[in-house]
């Protein structure tokens, strides 16, 4: 039976929605998934997420993902190193992840692993990030998101959705660290998947077949991933060096 207890707002910082989006754009074919990390006020009943953990799939599925209790035991330690840094009481708030091709609305599946959660954590929220959706008229790429909780009505669970707003914010170390490490993750997982498949028993042409599709794929991460995303942070870098030059000029004239 799910707790009457519901979140009414969701806070995130704009550098964890940023993280999460770039996550999600990393696969057309595939759901991504990643826990979410924060403080959470219980008087009000307002998370605010301010960092999230991306996590490793051992099974990658089009349409359905899963974490497991390792996963969400090393997010806790993440959380509890988060909070002895900044002295803040830092949790696991809740977890994302994406529908590509597909509307953004949490499907059953969605609804039901979310009422588990909250068996758990009445205030754990879950959100979900639909990509790589063509508008009909500009054919851009639309990005959606929604932050919802599961609801028991009547015999049936189903979804209420929470308010979700973005704050401005600057990129925290913490976060520039798990957005640096996303290419290692997904190429660990590409290692993992085709090793799985060339599992000795293979014949030799099978085994070359294999070996060609990996490399693919890791040249796929270096080119769409790796390669836009040190030239993103580059510009970051650019644009924060021309912001301090500013300030410390703006200081001179002020003395």
């Amino acid at each position: 039976m799910l707790s009457e207890i519901y979140l009414k707002r969701v806070n995130m910082t704009a550098d964890v929605y940023a993280v999460c989006v770039q996550h999600a754009l990393t696969t057309e074919k595939q759901e991504i998934m990643g826990l979410l990390i924060g403080e959470v006020d219980e008087n009000e009943r307002t998370s605010n997420i301010s960092a999230c953990v991306i996590l490793h799939r051992s099974d990658k599925q089009p349409d359905r993902v899963e974490i497991s209790p390792e996963q969400l035991c090393t997010a806790s330690m993440h959380a509890d190193q988060l909070a002895n840094k900044l002295n803040r009481p830092m949790r696991v708030l809740g977890w994302y992840h994406s529908h590509p091709h597909i509307t953004v609305w949490p499907s059953h599946v969605d609804i039901r692993t979310q009422a588990m959660y909250q068996t758990m954590d009445p205030l754990f929220v879950g959100l979900v990030f639909s990509v790589f959706q063509n508008n009909a008229r500009s054919r851009e790429n639309q990005i959606q998101v929604t932050c919802f909780q599961a609801v028991q009505e009547h015999s049936e669970v189903e979804r209420r959705e929470i308010e979700l707003v973005i704050q401005p914010s600057s990129f925290e170390n913490y976060n520039l660290e798990g957005i640096a490490n996303l290419p290692k993750i997904l190429i660990q997982e590409e290692v993992e998947c085709h090793d799985v498949q060339d599992n000795g028993t293979q014949d030799e042409l099978s085994a070359l077949h294999n070996d060609a599709f990996k490399t693919l794929a890791l040249v796929h991460i270096v080119c769409k991933i790796s390669r836009p995303l040190c030239d993103d942070l580059e510009q970051r870098k650019r644009t924060i060096n021309q912001r301090v030059k500013e300030l410390e000029n703006l200081k001179k004239n002020l003395n």
